[in-house]
This record gives structure tokens, sequence and C-alpha cells, in this order.
């Protein structure tokens, strides 16, 4: 989901008065084998880990939204919830061997219809099963529009990538700690309702939390966001586990330095360290994708790329898939059938005026009427799943 105008990080002021609210919070060097017992089950150790990736398959899959829907709330609330376009594409994905998605919810679905999103949740995942499709679900998002509102969603913006993608929390919840109980229930709500079931493959806990959305809202962001993500996204980590999910927990590394630990940012080392399996993201060439896989082995767990896939960057399916596959990495790509969320369209759309089809897709792999864009590519991924 990152852009080439992502990587801009906010320490910013307020990092003290965050984390004072937080008392509760370890410092994210503490090791991690062990956790309080009251607080639910501990960190895996490796071990535990890799006995569990053991007996899973390689995971190969995308980042699914419908192509009805413009972001996570129209995917989820009940006006909006699309259960034949979502069979129909799952479908695709499982006929060119995807075995994988990961998909967003949103805290404020919950909020307005708690028992209907149980309801929901449970009916795609009935559909994902059918398909023979194993689900990541990922909690909270710091990218795109910082103000999500329930209801009746936007239309999109012509020509423009992810134009009414929203985060979770929203801006107004995040800076404000009185919210923050809310966001509790929320996590232990949801990862609790479904903390057994083995139609969920794990939980990716918060994407992307300290990214600052460029040009797309910079402008509109707190300063002091990720002072404020940081420590709140210690505590999501600990309200999925005190609920103890048979699932694993992770949030994917993004944009920085991973050559060593003392390159990392602080952020970094939380993600890494509260996590069970390891996840990143890489939008980049087969050369760079495998430099990131190396220097993420040092944790000796498994490791999952989470976004990749644009093809600009030439960050494609033929580029990835055979440098991630003889260290059974996972690979999710960013985008599926070319919809609302018009993510054929590159990041700098944001900044640059397009008026037709883009000369090369960014994202996506189907039409909306079920035909590959690229026919060579879907016979690949089928080649390199064995379907």
């Amino acid at each position: 989901m990152k852009s080439v105008f992502l990587k801009s990080i906010c320490a910013g002021a307020g990092m003290l008065a965050a984390f004072l609210f937080f008392t509760s919070c370890k410092s994210p060097d503490t090791k991690k084998e062990t956790t309080d017992s009251a607080a639910g089950r501990a960190i895996w150790t490796a071990q535990q880990a890799n006995d569990w990736y053991g007996k899973q398959p390689w995971y190969v899959g995308a980042n699914f939204l419908p192509s009805t829907a413009i972001n996570q709330l129209e995917m989820w609330q009940a006006a909006t919830f699309d259960t034949a376009t979502i069979d129909k594409e799952l479908g695709w994905a499982q006929s060119i061997g995807m075995n994988v998605m990961r998909v967003f919810l949103h805290d404020l679905v919950f909020d307005n219809d708690a028992p209907g999103f149980y309801e929901r949740i449970n009916k795609f995942l009935e559909i994902a099963d059918r398909h023979h499709i194993k689900i990541l679900f990922t909690i909270f998002d710091s990218c795109w529009d910082p103000f999500p509102k329930a209801g009746q969603q936007r239309d999109p913006k012509p020509f423009v990538h992810n134009s009414g993608w929203v985060q979770s929390p929203g801006q107004l919840a995040l800076k404000d700690s009185t919210e923050y109980p809310r966001l509790e229930k929320y996590v232990k709500s949801i990862v609790g309702k479904f903390a057994q079931d083995n139609r969920i493959i794990g939980w990716d806990v918060w994407n992307e939390p300290d990214n600052m959305t460029g040009a797309s809202y910079q402008k509109a962001e707190l300063p002091n966001k990720v002072a404020l993500v940081l420590p709140l996204l210690k505590k999501t980590f600990e309200w999925a586990r005190s609920v103890n999910p048979s699932q694993p927990l992770t949030s994917g590394i993004w944009a920085g330095n991973w050559q060593s630990d003392s390159t990392l940012k602080p952020i970094e080392k939380l993600q890494l360290e509260e996590s069970d399996i390891i996840s990143f993201h890489s939008y980049d060439d087969s050369a760079t994708l495998h430099k990131k896989i190396n220097e993420l082995k040092r944790y000796n767990r498994p490791i999952w790329c989470t976004e990749y896939m644009a093809r600009p960057n030439k960050s494609t399916f033929q580029s990835s898939l055979p440098v991630a596959k003889p260290d059974k990495v996972a690979m999710i790509n960013w985008g599926f059938v070319d919809g609302k969320s018009q993510t054929i369209y590159p990041w700098d759309s944001w900044t640059k005026k397009y008026t037709a089809e883009p000369p090369l897709w960014f994202h996506d792999i189907f039409h909306k009427d079920g035909t590959p864009y690229k026919p060579e590519e879907t016979a690949f991924i089928k080649m390199m799943t064995g379907r």
C-alpha cells in the first residue's frame, strides 16, 4: 500500500505523553519469550512458529477487496456486503492456485453493528473456505484517508489510486485516549470471537503503522502520529494475545533499513519483536526482494511478504515468486480485480493527472469480467502454485 511518497516518517512531539498513558507497556527491546499469564498467551517462540509453519503449504494470494467496494467500510457494512461478487472473485483466485487472501477489517463497522459484523465475517469465511482459501485479517491500518465515516461511502475520484481507502482507527480516535477502551473492545471481541477458527491463518495487527500518507493526506496528518501509534500498536498486540488466539500475530515492516537490529526504527523493532511470524512489504525488483528476505532470516521465523507487485517498479509475479518459493516465503500481492479501488493507476495519480487507463497496470490481476489483464501472468501463477 505504500508509495514513493510514503516514506516520510515522523517521530514527532508527544512521544513521552503517549508512553505515559500506556504505563503498562514494556520496552520494545524486552525479551519476548514470556508474558504475564493474566495477559493471555505468550508470543510464540521461534520453535513454535516454525513448528506451526512446517504444517502449512506455501501460501500465495492477494490483498482482497471485492471490485464493488471502494474501501473496508463498503466491503463490510450490511447495505453493501456483496456476497455474490466475493464468491465469484474468490473463485477466480482459486482457479489460479491462490490459497490465501489478506483482508482488512474496520473498527467503525464493529462499533455500529457488532453482531452483524460477526455474521458477515463468518459468511465471508464460509465463502473463502469453499474455495480452499485461508484468510489473514488486518485489524488496523495507517494508510490513506485519516477521517473514516461510517455509512454510504463516496464515489471514486476518477483515475486516482485508492481514492476512497480509509484508516482505522481514524485520526479523531487516535488522538483521543478516551477512545482507546473502544478500540480495545473491538480488538478483543473480533480476535476472541474467531480465536480458534482454522479458516483464519493469522492476524495482521496493524498495516504500515508509521505511514504518514505522503502526497495523498500528509497535510492533514497529525505531526505526532507515529508517537501516538507506537504505544497503541504495543497494546494492540497485547489485546489480541489476551484472548489466546490459535493463529499467529504479525505486523509487517515496510520502509527502512533492515540490515541489522541497530538500523531498525523503534516501531520496526516493536513490530518484529511482538510478531509470532515475520511479515514485510516489498514493491521492488527481484534482487531487492531477495536481499530483504535474507535480512529477515536472522529472526529464524516464518517470513510472509504481505504486499508486493507493482509492475512499473519491476515487481512482478515472474520476478518475485521464484525468489520466494525456495524459502517458502508467503507471497500476497496488492490488488486482485480492477474495481472501485482503482489500483490499476499508480501511486503518483495523487499528484499527476491521468485521463485514461495507464499504459501498464500498476496493481490488479483481473478485469471485472474475469479475464486476466495479462494471461501470461495467470499462467505463471498457476505453474508456480501447481494449479
